[in-house]
């Protein structure tokens, strides 16, 4: 099958209200074009020296989102255009992107990830240390950051109650942070879970936001 003929697949199964994120990262910039072509506009990297290259050899609509792990001498490289940010997990990464995007004259957007997986190689704030760093309120002091919603990934494993016990936990974390912090703000609204391999489960427990990238491209 063709990349055009998956992203048709996944368009008749995606209901039309929840975002497809095409994880594009290790592919090639033609590769994502095929993508483009077909339609997409989303697209998510995890390298931010790929990314700034693929940026540059793409069209100018697409709206790039970072979804690895970021480093704090990364952020000033992607602040002028970055779409969205999955993946805020501690207090000196939202200042850093609080200065770039001052600098930048830009209020990006972050997601706050969180760790909800069985797994140490999975990184995030634990739900506790969350609702610490909402508690303390520095985050209200940072005009150029726009807590959005949340982020997380679900243990890598063939178990479907516990893959769906841990989108249940992220959605409800959602949902106590939007009650206790956000509640009129419009824009927390994104919950980012669900890949390849388990993106049917997390859109049924409540993801706006799904990271394709096998299912798109083939393996890599």
């Amino acid at each position: 099958m063709s990349i055009q003929s998956h992203i048709a697949f996944l368009r008749e199964t995606v209901p039309s209200g929840v975002t497809l994120v095409a994880v594009s990262k290790f592919h090639p910039a033609e590769v994502v074009r095929e993508a483009y072509d077909a339609g997409l506009r989303v697209f998510g990297e995890s390298r931010v020296q790929e990314l700034i290259v693929k940026k540059d050899q793409l069209p100018e609509d697409i709206e790039w989102h970072f979804i690895g792990s970021l480093q704090r001498n990364k952020v000033k490289q992607i602040a002028p255009f970055i779409s969205l940010i999955h993946s805020l997990d501690n207090e000196r990464l939202m200042q850093e992107i609080e200065k770039q995007g001052a600098a930048n004259s830009r209020i990006i957007s972050c997601l706050l990830q969180l760790h909800i997986a069985e797994e140490d190689t999975k990184s995030g704030f634990s739900p506790d240390e969350c609702r610490s760093f909402l508690r303390e309120g520095n985050w209200k002091a940072c005009p150029h950051v726009r807590i959005v919603g949340v982020m997380g990934m679900a243990t890598y494993t063939d178990n479907e109650r516990q893959v769906r016990k841990e989108f249940h936990l992220l959605k409800s974390l959602f949902e106590e942070f939007k009650t206790g912090y956000f509640p009129d703000d419009p824009a927390f609204r994104e919950i980012s879970m669900g890949m390849t391999g388990d993106y049917p489960l997390a859109i049924e427990e409540g993801s706006t936001m799904i990271r394709i990238g096998t299912l798109i491209f083939g393996d890599r």
